[in-house]
């Protein structure tokens, strides 16, 4: 049976999007230009455009239309893919909203929040206050979307704007040198402020589905960083493994390739039955711990092999709570068996001692 007939204009144009806009992004232009150009508030010579409107939110918002209307545009010079849909991404909903009805709108909208507000205050002042550990994790935090807020901008108020920007500026000049050295730092930061300032906006066009997955995306690499010890709950053990790394003899070095092969850890980077996009503040503490053991051990003068081996017990250490105890004791039974000749005990040897606050 044969789909509809293909649009022969620009949908994205309709919806005054860029070509590789989130669906999110789409649902906010939708809903926006809606409020402007619905019958029930520009009258009825309006009702062209918001049919157009409607056509292409039924269009770009299901991925599969979508795909074909893209690949229908292959050669043209606005043409782009369309961003791939991930499990995480709701299908948007049909065309059930117009400008007086708020039914699929998100009810408990928060207040607009300006920059003198108090959440804001509180916002800048921390920002100002990040310490070496928090940058670190910032810095390894996903990509927020900062090309999703680009492409809403046009929708937003004057005063909205006005705000979005002057929040950004202030994070500039509040972060320190050191932030500002890492671009990702400073990206997610600005992300967390521009969610702040956004929130009431997202909360009054977007339906729930969408709300929760902009708002995770937005805040994951604050919320995953800031106020967290430098490798969660097992930061201590791994503090103690870093240590050890810089000092391993060539044949500790040479013995723990051996061994991290045979437990297959060069291979298996993540426990099974979870799933690292699901648990950003693991992720980053395994990424951190593995990278700083790797980088203790080249100081010290490991082989590439080596220093490998070392990130992967370091990964093993920061995974501990979502491997279980049983399985860490196993995976690390390597690591702690290089100091049996009498010297001091290496990181998870003795009883486990947890930070609370990672």
């Amino acid at each position: 049976m044969r789909g509809p007939e293909l649009p022969t204009d620009d949908l994205y144009a309709r919806l005054e999007l860029p070509p590789d806009a989130a669906p999110e992004a789409i649902e906010i232009a939708w809903r926006a230009l809606l409020k402007v150009h619905h019958p029930d508030v520009a009258g009825d010579a309006s009702l062209e455009i918001a049919k157009r409107i409607n056509i292409a939110h039924d269009w770009l918002a299901d991925p599969d239309l979508r795909a074909r209307y893209d690949r229908s545009r292959v050669g043209r010079r606005t043409a782009r893919p369309a961003p791939a849909r991930s499990r995480s991404t709701p299908a948007a909903p049909r065309r059930t909203w117009t400008a007086d009805r708020h039914d699929h709108v998100h009810e408990a909208r928060p207040r607009d929040v300006g920059l003198g507000s108090e959440v804001i205050v509180t916002f800048l002042d921390r920002v100002a206050a990040l310490g070496m550990d928090e940058i670190d994790r910032l810095g390894l935090a996903a990509p927020p979307p900062l090309a999703f807020v680009a492409s809403i901008r046009r929708f937003l108020s004057r005063e909205r704007l006005t705000a979005l920007d002057g929040l950004e500026a202030l994070v500039a000049h509040r972060l320190s040198a050191s932030a500002r050295a890492v671009p990702a730092a400073h990206d997610a930061v600005t992300s967390y402020g521009q969610y702040l300032v956004l929130e009431g906006f997202l909360g009054d066009l977007l339906s729930e589905p969408f709300l929760e997955r902009v708002e995770e995306r937005m805040t994951r690499g604050w919320l995953a960083a800031v106020g967290r010890t430098r490798y969660g709950p097992r930061t201590a053990d791994v503090r103690a493994l870093v240590a050890r790394a810089a000092s391993l003899t060539a044949q500790e070095g040479t013995a723990l390739v051996t061994a991290a092969t045979a437990l297959g850890l060069t291979d298996r980077l993540w426990p099974h039955g979870t799933d690292p996009e699901e648990d950003e503040v693991l992720r980053v503490s395994a990424t951190l711990a593995a990278r700083d053991a790797a980088a203790a051990a080249r100081t010290g003068g490991a082989t590439a092999r080596a220093q490998a081996a070392v990130a992967s017990f370091g990964r093993v250490l920061a995974l501990a709570p979502a491997f279980g105890p049983v399985e860490t004791a196993r995976l690390m039974r390597p690591w702690r068996d290089l100091d049996a000749g009498g010297r001091q005990p290496l990181a998870g040897s003795g009883p486990r001692r947890v930070d609370q606050s990672g």
